[in-house]
């Protein structure tokens, strides 16, 4: 059963309970568990990929330094600048939904959207050079600007990491969608119901984290 208290700001919902949890702080205690292991599972996937990124550069030092002087390192400070101010204002969103101030959770969630869209518009220039000039992976790949061995693997290395964190960084996306259109039409974050709003903040946080560490492994060997 729902029930609602209205403030003047709009309308404080407490969330529906689930019939097979007893109360909504266990239910809430079981969703914030829930994703801590699946950021858990997360970290895991990504930590993988640094086991690679290690041990390819430690067989082809000069290739990574070759490889990583090529990338534009303005777009990716620019990036990281944008991710780093875009966990602020989803941590903000947070704040704001525990007072309950609906629209500046969707303001907040709204202008990390707004970063998120030039984090990846930058991206796409980037990626967009790398077509052209012919480093795409496998038998796309004919660039002939750096010729030393290993150079390839380096390539391969950034496009899917790269790759695989601007993925999610779509799905963190559309989490928050769904999270500031809630906020803006139906106002139901407030004290007692904003797991939702904090869930996909840290969400958020770990993709951000995730570009903390691959823009000093791919921008800055």
């Amino acid at each position: 059963m729902q029930s609602s208290a209205h403030t003047a700001d709009g309308a404080e919902n407490l969330p529906r309970l689930a019939g097979h949890f007893a109360s909504l702080e266990v239910q809430n205690h079981a969703a914030r568990l829930g994703m801590w292991l699946f950021l858990a599972t997360e970290i895991l996937l990504f930590a993988g990929l640094f086991v690679c990124y290690g041990c390819y550069r430690f067989l082809y030092p000069e290739a990574w330094a070759a490889g990583s002087r090529s990338l534009d390192l303005t777009m990716g400070t620019v990036n990281t600048i944008v991710l780093i101010t875009s966990s602020l204002t989803a941590a903000l969103a947070v704040h704001y939904a525990k007072e309950g101030e609906n629209k500046k959770v969707g303001v907040m969630f709204a202008l990390t959207l707004l970063m998120a869209v030039g984090f990846l518009v930058i991206k796409y220039f980037e990626y967009a050079h790398k077509f052209h000039i012919g480093t795409l992976p496998g038998r796309y790949y004919h660039y002939e600007g750096i010729q030393v061995t290993g150079i390839p693997l380096y390539f391969t290395v950034y496009f899917c990491s790269t790759a695989l964190h601007a993925f999610h960084v779509v799905i963190g996306m559309a989490v928050l969608s769904v999270a500031m259109v809630r906020a803006f039409r139906k106002k139901d974050f407030g004290p007692k119901n904003y797991t939702m709003v904090e869930l996909g903040s840290m969400y958020w946080h770990l993709v951000d984290l995730v570009w903390i560490f691959l823009f000093p492994m791919l921008y800055l060997v």
